[in-house]
């Protein structure tokens, strides 16, 4: 028996790695995402081993908790990114959103009504943006660099300087730590209900995109819009949709990120439209179109996530490297992804 017990465990990894072959050579699309999780495996491996205090709670529970506005940002990228479009505008919107919803809540508004304000002026912009390009056949890059620079002129135009939220303000509690572990000393498992609301975005789009028709007509979209049309899916409404749930998660992205820090600025998001779009790539999302994970977008955001971790741990590493290595992990992945065309070309 104990022979046959041996046997069964030395085989168990062999099975296991035929079934991810298998699968692989099934559908080669999954291939970026399966190398994401192994690149955030080998991170966590690295960081524990050359710097120690990786692999427990809190370092994770600040993972999420500092990266939730990231995780949701990354999955309205993907909606976009599936269809074969761009969003540029996702910072600025943050930026105005945010700003705005400052000003509003320091003015009196009720709290509720300040987040859906915030949500709803993020999927106005995604509204134009779907218009534009719906309606007057505009490229997505150039219809959301647009709203790009109108978020951040309006932005701007509200306030050039810090606003900072009400200590006593409502909506500083969605970045409230809540323990959920007592760890030894300051080991412990914390979250905000930022990071649940982010999970809850992260399952709803992953039902949406997997198990519904608007999520079928996104990837036919992408696939070949012509032949969408020619199977009778609703295109013209879901290109639309698509940059309006892009522009909604942006503005509620603005929520997370406003209720943790406290404050609000016109500079706020510069360049996190391409940490988006960086975390949707490495997480298997292919720039084509068609191709795409919400889970793997969640795993790319971690992974930049950690990145800065381990750049911080180091301390000899200057933050300027952050983009540097960030472009090259990208250019690597779509390396990989041009791969995976050719081969089911």
């Amino acid at each position: 028996m104990t022979a046959l017990t041996a046997a069964r465990v030395r085989d168990e990894p062999v099975a296991i790695l035929d079934r991810v072959r298998r699968m692989i050579q099934a559908n080669p699309s999954v291939l970026p995402t399966i190398a994401s999780v192994v690149i955030f495996v080998g991170m966590v491996v690295y960081g524990e081993v050359a710097y120690g205090r990786i692999l427990q709670a809190s370092t994770l529970s600040n993972l999420l908790i500092n990266n939730a506005h990231l995780i949701v940002l990354a999955v309205a990228l993907t909606f976009v990114i599936i269809t074969g479009g761009i969003d540029l505008s996702v910072g600025s919107i943050i930026a105005f959103s945010s700003v705005a919803g400052v000003m509003l809540a320091n003015a009196g508004w009720n709290a509720i009504a300040v987040m859906v304000v915030m949500v709803g002026i993020g999927a106005l912009f995604g509204v134009v943006s779907g218009v534009l390009i719906r309606y007057f056949n505009v490229q997505p890059f150039i219809a959301t660099l647009a709203m790009m620079f109108l978020g951040r002129g309006l932005a701007s135009l509200l306030s050039t300087k810090p606003e900072r939220l009400g200590e006593d303000s409502p909506i500083r509690w969605i970045g409230v730590q809540l323990k959920i572990v007592d760890g030894p000393k300051v080991n412990d498992l914390v979250i905000t209900p930022a990071v649940i609301i982010a999970v809850i975005v992260v399952l709803a789009a992953f039902f949406v995109l997997h198990r519904t028709r608007t999520g079928r007509t996104v990837y036919a979209i992408g696939g070949s819009e012509s032949s969408a049309l020619l199977m009778g899916l609703s295109v013209q409404r879901t290109k639309v949709l698509v940059y309006v749930i892009s522009g909604a998660l942006a503005g509620l992205a603005a929520v997370l990120y406003t209720a943790r820090l406290g404050t609000a600025q016109n500079i706020t998001g510069i360049g996190w439209e391409l940490d988006a779009i960086a975390a949707a790539v490495i997480g298997g999302t292919l720039l084509t179109g068609a191709y795409g994970y919400v889970l793997g977008s969640v795993i790319g955001a971690l992974v930049l996530g950690l990145m800065n971790v381990l750049i911080t741990r180091d301390g000899g590493i200057p933050p300027e490297m952050t983009t540097i290595i960030t472009g090259g992990i990208l250019l690597v992945f779509v390396l990989l992804q041009r791969a995976v065309t050719r081969k089911k070309e």
